[in-house]
């Protein structure tokens, strides 16, 4: 009997038709040489202490079962000649590490509420241990198992607001992972000087995007706009509870934006300084606009497993904020660069509103299908049709129905009938959006020449939170 997961418990069943009825597009919604060189203090400061509000501003491991190891040399590509170390906000990281994703047990950061952090941190740990519990746990083994040797360790994640968890989750052997969304990461040091009621305020905000990304398993457009400001930026937040959960501490936090050949340049003190007065704008018409700089948009994190010795490599995500339709993608093309700098990648996605169904994202759709050997998705990846087209065969699991929001109908009658078509195949947990029935499914898209993934033994039931 296959025991159902719903990241983590069965509210995903009741909630998700609210949501239904008012949820849109999800989030449109890679460094030195080397991407993984910050320096062994400044991981030390994070992994031992957390800077005082006065200092100066200068088990994926366990539960993914993959070592950690350095980007491949090919990586040097991705970083324009001379970009230089950038500016490492390493004092901001360690402090929202210690008080936002309650990544250690270290001493709070002085002249922040104590109280406040530590009712907070009761909260969102117990959430995280529930998850690894009964969610983790289950999904992770079942999508390792569907995956063959050998694939590229760069993962890129259209449409992936602020879900490094899940990225983490579905390949725990990634050493550079590329978010891409709508939403802009945010400003770090703002968490410098908080007033109680601002930083009970912004904690709650954060609690609940955590809740929706980890209960729901995915975040909800409304809930994304909302990380645009605020004193705490939700993105980030995000992103380090994602390596809380398994097993990983940050090292590094560094701005960039990207040239126009794609390469990375990384802003130092004197350019985030310049920029301060520009407000960033937000990449989409509907969405909130920031309340902070232009040059916090773009992120990049280095991090490893956490207690690692210092010399361990670095693992990488970076964050970019970017429009993924036709019409930004074609005005500025340095993304599409970029990320044809990394060669063969594999890919993931969900939770992408079905826009990797529309022909407004053709350009992003083209990119993956000419350069993943894998993806992962739930039924808002790649058509099958398109997928088989370009030289890829296509696995399904689950049951689908129908779209969970509304989306075409042609491709809606492609996909019901290309479930047909496959064989029955378990599937144990919640993946990104259920179908219409609220059923789960799951597609995996991989190079036709490659062995098909075998059926993963169905989960034991998990334990109870």
């Amino acid at each position: 009997m296959i025991t159902k997961l719903h990241a983590p418990g069965a509210a995903s069943r009741w909630l998700a038709p609210l949501l239904s009825a008012w949820l849109v597009a999800c989030g449109q919604r890679a460094s030195t040489d080397a991407p993984g060189t910050s320096s062994a203090s400044s991981a030390s400061s994070i992994v031992n202490a957390v800077p005082s509000a006065s200092a100066p501003s200068e088990d994926a491991g366990a539960a993914s079962g993959a070592d950690a190891a350095a980007p491949d040399a090919s990586a040097a590509a991705l970083v324009a000649p001379g970009a230089g170390e950038g500016k490492d906000f390493a004092d901001e990281l360690a402090m929202l590490f210690r008080v936002a994703a309650c990544g250690n047990d270290g001493p709070i950061p002085e002249g922040l509420d104590a109280a406040v952090v530590k009712a907070h941190c009761d909260e969102v740990l117990t959430k995280i241990e529930s998850y690894k519990k009964r969610y983790v746990s289950v999904a992770a083994p079942f999508l390792k198992e569907l995956q063959p040797k050998g694939l590229p360790e760069t993962v890129v994640y259209p449409f992936g607001g602020g879900d490094l968890v899940t990225a983490l989750t579905t390949y725990g052997f990634a050493k550079e992972v590329t978010t891409i969304s709508l939403e802009l990461a945010g400003d770090p040091r703002r968490i410098r000087k908080m007033s109680k009621n601002a930083l009970t305020r912004s904690l709650r905000q954060l609690r609940v995007e955590l809740s929706e990304l980890i209960f729901l398993d995915f975040s909800n457009s409304d809930t994304l706009k909302k990380t645009q400001r605020g004193d705490i930026p939700g993105e980030l937040g995000l992103f380090l509870v994602g390596m809380v959960v398994h097993g990983f501490e940050p090292v590094g936090l560094r701005y960039f934006h990207l040239q126009p050949d794609g390469a990375v340049h990384y802003l130092s003190q004197a350019e985030i300084d310049e920029a301060e007065s520009k407000i960033a704008t937000h990449k989409k018409d509907s969405w909130t606009p920031p309340d902070f700089s232009e040059a916090f948009a773009n992120v990049e994190i280095t991090f490893r497993t956490k207690g690692a010795p210092a010399g361990e490599p670095l693992r990488v995500h970076r964050h970019i904020a970017e429009n993924l339709g036709n019409g930004r993608l074609s005005k500025d093309p340095s993304l599409l660069r970029h990320l044809e700098k990394k060669g063969r990648v594999t890919a993931m996605t969900k939770a992408a509103s079905y826009l990797l169904w529309k022909d407004a994202f053709s350009q992003i759709r083209d990119y993956l299908l000419g350069h993943m050997d894998f993806m992962i998705s739930d039924s808002t990846g790649i058509p099958p049709a398109l997928s088989l087209g370009a030289g890829f065969a296509v696995e399904t699991y689950g049951t689908f129905k129908g779209s969970f929001v509304l989306a075409d109908t042609t491709q809606n009658i492609a996909f019901i009938r290309y479930w047909k078509k496959q064989p029955q195949r378990p599937m144990p947990f919640t993946y990104g959006y259920t179908d219409s029935n609220r059923a789960d499914h799951l597609m995996v898209t991989r190079k036709a020449d490659a062995a098909a993934p075998p059926t993963p033994p169905t989960p034991a039931p998990a334990a109870s939170p």
